[in-house]
């Protein structure tokens, strides 16, 4: 039986973050709405944010001395990327660095494109799945991995006192163009020794993919082609960035996937969000595979190939676990966020790792969630599974999870909160390297605040659904009774 998600909002009172001016400042960049007055990600703050970002390129470019910087830009298809592009390209070549656009590309095609560039560094346009008045600058250290905790505060503390210095007019940076690294993406997953291109050519595969009206509808039927998979069905993979519906490939987002594998009797559906780093999988019989579950499945086929570790971050399903565990390897939690997983994965020498919410880091190809690389293993893995897909997800452990969120409010001090609920539950056990994880005796629920969205998370995870709802609910309750707690003292 396909495992579903509960995902609901409770507003305490609803900032219909969607609709207003955000701009949300993280250590890995800067991310906000486009358009409207007030607080956002105005032209203004591109320009702000991407002379802090060239500066501390700048400060930190090693053995090049007398050589200009180089930046990597890649973007996915949203409406408003070719002028964020252009302002921070403009800022960059005032700077004195050299910039190599490399034009519509996934987020783990402008990763590898760094070190394919030898580069100091480089900058994704994209909000991934956020909606499309959304964009984003997310920061590239020269490996083409998301910049570390402390890299970000330097750039944040370089932004706030405005500490850079433009280029006198003859050394300004220099643009160059370049839109091979999606096929050199391909050649590079192609080549690799768990990727079995004549199993997936043999099995005469017919995919469905929504590629969300982004880049992937450029590159991942190139790469489905490539594969060896007999026929492709593409919907809303015109890369117009006007998305035909919300872009986070979540069960309820993916009806019309899963209606056209139903209708064209396909082997499996394929989703990816706006900029390719996140994969959730539709089996035949148009159910969901699980988006927890695309990790668990490549993590399985990875494990019986290569002995070794493997991680995911605190929110992710205990199912990968229960299969690390069974293939005699050691399993590892890391802190929410991409920098923070592939921080755990070196430290522990994975051999494959990722987040619950379809991404795929594999440290063979690179150190970054990679849809592509996602696609080619599994549909390996599928192949040489040589049953159905419906089938392979019956072989996993079976855990629901209930994901929700509380849109945050000004006044709300989450530290303080989650400090509170730690103390109602202080009987059991409970992590906080990212907000607060308590368990119940095989059960789970981890609350933190987004790195993304206005929001604090709330997710669960039981053997049952009714359990992981009940869970998420109570605690949902809890932190509304200690937010009255605090008012009515206020008062």
């Amino acid at each position: 039986m396909i495992r579903s998600y509960n995902f609901k909002k409770l507003f305490l009172p609803p900032l219909h973050y969607r609709n207003t001016m955000t701009l949300i400042k993280s250590i890995s960049g800067i991310r906000g709405t486009i358009g409207g007055s007030g607080e956002g990600l105005t032209p203004t703050e591109i320009v702000k944010y991407a002379s802090a970002y060239g500066t501390w390129v700048k400060r930190n470019q090693k053995g090049k001395e007398g050589k200009k910087p180089k930046v990597v830009i890649g973007r996915d298809a949203r409406i408003s990327g070719p002028f964020v592009r252009d302002i921070i390209t403009g800022t960059l070549q005032a700077l004195g660095i050299n910039v190599v656009d490399i034009g519509l590309a996934t987020t783990p095609t402008t990763e590898l494109a760094v070190t394919g560039e030898k580069a100091d560094g480089g900058i994704i346009i994209t909000a991934s799945h956020n909606p499309k008045n959304w964009n984003a600058l997310k920061l590239l250290n020269s490996r083409g991995e998301f910049i570390s905790e402390a890299d970000g505060k330097d750039v944040l503390a370089i932004a706030n006192k405005g500490e850079y210095e433009f280029a006198q007019v003859g050394a300004i940076g220099e643009v160059t163009k370049d839109d091979t690294y999606a096929q050199k993406h391909i050649d590079m997953i192609l080549k690799l020794p768990l990727v079995d291109v004549k199993a997936i050519k043999a099995k005469k595969f017919k995919v469905v993919i929504d590629a969300v009206n982004s880049v992937g509808g450029i590159v991942v039927p190139q790469l489905l082609q490539q594969l060896g998979v007999e026929t492709v069905f593409p919907i809303f993979c015109e890369p117009t960035g006007n998305f035909s519906h919300e872009a986070e490939p979540l069960p309820e987002n993916l009806s019309e996937l899963s209606k056209t594998v139903s209708k064209k009797g396909a082997h499996l559906g394929l989703a990816v969000d706006p900029d390719v780093d996140r994969l959730a999988i539709v089996c035949d019989d148009g159910e969901m595979f699980g988006e927890e579950y695309t990790l668990v499945a490549v993590a399985d086929y990875v494990l019986k190939n290569k002995k070794g570790n493997t991680v995911s971050n605190l929110s992710s399903t205990q199912a990968l676990k229960v299969v690390t565990e069974k293939a005699g390897c050691s399993y590892f939690a890391s802190a929410v966020g991409e920098v923070n997983v592939v921080e755990a994965m070196k430290k522990n020498s994975a051999v494959i790792g990722g987040e619950g919410n379809g991404g795929i880091i594999y440290p063979e190809l690179h150190y970054g969630r990679d849809a592509l690389v996602g696609i080619a293993l599994f549909l390996t893995h599928l192949a040489n599974f040589g049953k159905s897909c419906s089938l392979l997800r019956s072989t996993y452990p079976s855990y629901y999870i209930s994901k929700n969120k509380i849109e945050l409010r000004p006044d709300l001090d989450i530290d303080k909160v989650l400090k509170d609920i730690k103390e109602k539950y202080k009987k059991f056990p409970t992590n906080t390297i990212d907000g607060l994880k308590i368990e119940f005796d095989g059960d789970w629920v981890h609350l933190r605040r987004s790195n993304t969205e206005p929001i604090i998370r709330i997710i669960a995870e039981s053997a049952h659904q009714t359990t992981a709802d009940n869970l998420a609910n109570k605690l949902i309750q809890d932190i509304g009774e200690v937010m009255k707690q605090k008012q009515a003292v206020a008062h």
